[in-house]
């Protein structure tokens, strides 16, 4: 399966290639993937969703859905759960981003919000109780608009985005309280 998978990856970047397309990627003018999450975007700051971009959306795209999430709860030595940040779905197919500190009064017309693990709707930053935590931000293309989920979790959202992804782009970033 993990070779079937990778050949569909190779494709899918020869196909680009050969179209003078960019891959479908996403990055944050506030941090590189990888690097250090700004503690502006933490609980130890304003706890302001980061600026999000995107480019080389995939053809046919409806709408995104976005999760946010760690998945070194609450210690990344001995990891338990996930612990889901932010999720949203619906964003229109002719966005391209997200600004910093967006609001929910301020999403994209259309973009439904989904319940995080505080049990809210909206941006959590990263809060990490223990040690250096990942962050990963997923970004799916979809070749269709979802139905009202009604504010979903981060498993409802999945369910719903079975079938319909076209292409998905990840951003990590790390968070240390205290540093």
């Amino acid at each position: 399966m993990r070779a079937f998978s990778l050949g569909l990856v190779l494709l899918a970047s020869s196909t680009l290639a050969e179209e003078g397309r960019a891959p479908f990627s996403l990055s944050s003018p506030a941090f590189q993937s990888m690097r250090e999450i700004p503690s502006v975007h933490t609980c130890e700051g304003r706890d302001a969703s980061p600026p999000l971009a995107w480019r080389g959306t995939p053809p046919g795209t409806k709408s995104f859905a976005l999760i946010v999430e760690d998945p070194d709860a609450p210690d990344p030595k001995a990891p338990q759960t996930t612990w889901v940040h932010w999720v949203l779905y619906n964003i229109p197919p002719a966005s391209t981003g997200l600004p910093a500190a967006v609001a929910s009064r301020s999403l994209p017309e259309g973009t439904g919000e989904g319940v995080n693990d505080w049990g809210r709707t909206g941006y959590g930053g990263p809060c990490p109780p223990v040690g250096r935590h990942r962050y990963f931000f997923k970004l799916y293309a979809l070749d269709s608009v979802l139905p009202d989920l009604r504010k979903p979790s981060k498993a409802r959202l999945e369910v719903a985005l079975q079938g319909h992804v076209l292409g998905k782009a990840e951003l990590l970033g790390t968070y240390e309280k205290g540093r």
